[in-house]
């Protein structure tokens, strides 16, 4: 059985020197290989073989153990050429990819087989075959080196059979609770459905009702509007009676003014019977120049009593009015003493000097807000509340009455309708298959690191908060299942953030994991404004398959 890994030496010293020659790379001749892997598997074959044992070249896995039959040459698995089965394994690299080599480090793109037993199998680049380290637990990698490996699958698989059987534990825990899960989504969307069903009758009832109250409230405000239209008439003639009072007042205020300030009685204001005015001494120095005068006049050498009344009066009344509190006219019984104005709380120990700059400054803090005497008390107590006969006032009340009623019962529409749009939106979002993921809705799960809190709210939005406690960022709002199309319900997404600086808007991958507790695992930023979230949960615990068979069962085949 030529081709068989038997780690035949090939020495020089065993082919002629015409062999050599023919073959300068020092392979041995087909017929020699041949001859020896024979003697060789003659020697061997002493031992009982199986018959469920299959024979195949050491580094080769059983499931390519057909590609590799000594009766006839081996194809390379590339299709790159064919080759005596004597080459393979003869730590000669014939074939492009290195099939012709599986259990030497000849191809560097080959390779090499553990089969583990015990354990789990592994593939090795061939290039760390015989290399001194050990890199299979059965040690087949390092048959022909000064390595002293020794085989620890069994002890490497026993404990990963424990760590797999923990894990299989753990997700069949998570399978239990996810079937509670599905159990309680669907009690769940049930109990939505029948709440549906009754909110859409308690809203016809409310819209019925409401159209009712609308009806009284029609009829109770039709009275009510002809019984108020005369005292409107009547409120409109008092108001226009208080304006014309009020005009008239106003206009004999000012032609008092006008009388007043025209020195000479001639029904013309003067810029010289203003400069006898010291109350138009706008700047305080003691003197009214022509150009302060000229101000009060709108820019003009005079002014007449109608000009006065239109716009001379507006512009004049708070200074005038000023000069009327400030300066008592003085009497002749008086004493020279009373014409002194009384100290200024808080001048006292002050100098003259520092007394007329208070003065100055004490008039101008003087406004037209100041003067309270020309408010009339009666309209500073006027009664908001309108009083109206006894029959008009039982029609008022009684349209007050079904006013209110109507606003009851229509706001009692708009919440069994904001209830009702709410729930309805609920039904339409996809819980998973099997309604596993309904009771996260509404439930928000936290994470924190060094620097922020991140809150996730299935269903609803993605949040982070700095822990200096500044605001709330939105990473994004509920999108959709982005999971690839075998396994959908594994990730969420959640978009329309807010906008970084400069930047795109914030928006959030989730991607689930089964575990027995649904909580946040950890957040990243892998790029710019785009969040990873991972998180735990039973509701993608599927059901664990079985763990079986014994550790001390050798596997159906033999390697040579």
């Amino acid at each position: 059985m030529p081709g068989f890994q038997l780690d035949v030496n090939k020495t020089a010293d065993q082919e002629t020197p015409a062999k050599v020659a023919a073959n300068p790379l020092g392979r041995k001749s087909p017929k020699m290989k041949f001859i020896l892997a024979l003697s060789m598997f003659c020697l061997a074959s002493g031992a009982v073989v199986k018959a469920a044992e299959v024979l195949r070249p050491r580094g080769v896995p059983l499931s390519k153990a057909s590609f590799y039959d000594p009766t006839r040459d081996f194809n390379c698995l590339d299709g790159s050429g064919t080759i005596p089965f004597a080459y393979v394994n003869d730590d000669y690299c014939d074939c492009q990819d290195g099939s012709d080599e599986p259990g030497t480090s000849a191809c560097p793109n080959g390779f090499f087989y553990c089969t583990n037993v015990g354990h789990s199998p592994l593939n090795i680049p061939s290039s760390r075959v015989n290399d001194g380290v050990c890199d299979c637990c059965d040690a087949s990698d390092e048959y022909a080196s000064v390595s002293n490996c020794v085989d620890t699958c069994r002890e490497l698989g026993r404990a990963a059979r424990e760590e797999a059987a923990k894990q299989q534990e753990e997700r069949l825990k998570g399978f239990q609770m996810r079937q509670s899960m599905i159990e309680e989504g669907r009690k769940r969307k049930k109990e939505a459905e029948v709440k549906i069903d009754e909110l859409k009758k308690e809203r016809e009832e409310a819209e019925a009702a409401r159209n009712e109250k609308e009806e009284i409230k029609k009829l109770v405000e039709e009275p009510e509007k002809e019984a108020l239209e005369k005292y409107n008439a009547i409120e409109q003639e008092r108001k226009a009676k208080a304006d014309a009072e009020q005009k008239a007042k106003e206009e004999a205020e000012a032609r008092e003014a006008f009388a007043h300030l025209d020195n000479d009685g001639d029904g013309i204001l003067t810029v010289a019977e203003l400069q006898s005015r010291q109350t138009f001494d706008t700047n305080r120095d003691g003197e009214v120049t022509a150009e302060e005068a000229k101000f009060y006049l709108r820019q003009e050498e005079t002014m007449d009593l109608e000009t006065f009344l239109v716009s001379g009066w507006p512009m004049m009344r708070p200074t005038y009015k000023m000069d009327q509190r400030m300066f008592v006219p003085p009497t002749t019984e008086a004493p020279a003493e009373a014409l002194t104005p009384p100290p200024v709380p808080g001048s006292e120990g002050k100098d003259e000097g520092d007394m007329e700059e208070d003065d100055g400054i004490e008039d101008y803090d003087l406004t037209e807000d100041d003067d309270v005497e020309d408010i009339p008390k009666e309209e500073e107590e006027e009664e908001i509340d309108q009083k109206y006969d006894e029959d008009t006032q039982k029609l008022v009340d009684a349209a007050n009455k079904a006013r209110e009623d109507f606003d009851e019962a229509d706001r009692r529409v708009r919440d069994l309708t904001r209830e009702l749009r709410s729930l309805e939106e609920t039904q339409e979002k996809d819980y998973g298959p099997e309604e596993e993921f309904r009771v996260m809705d509404g439930d928000c799960y936290e994470y924190t690191d060094r620097e922020y809190t991140y809150r996730l709210c299935p269903f609803d939005k993605a949040v982070q908060k700095p822990k200096s406690g500044h605001g709330e960022i939105r990473l994004g709002q509920w999108g959709e299942w982005s999971g690839p199309e075998e396994d959908k319900y594994s990730r969420m997404k959640y978009t329309g953030g807010q906008t970084c600086w400069n930047g795109p808007a914030r928006s959030a991958d989730v991607h689930i994991y089964c575990g027995v507790e649904t909580r946040l695992t950890g957040v990243t930023e892998p790029n710019r404004c785009e969040y990873l979230f991972e998180m735990t949960t039973p509701a993608v615990c599927t059901k664990p398959e079985d763990i079986s068979g014994d550790e001390g069962t050798p596997h159906g085949h033999t390697e040579l």
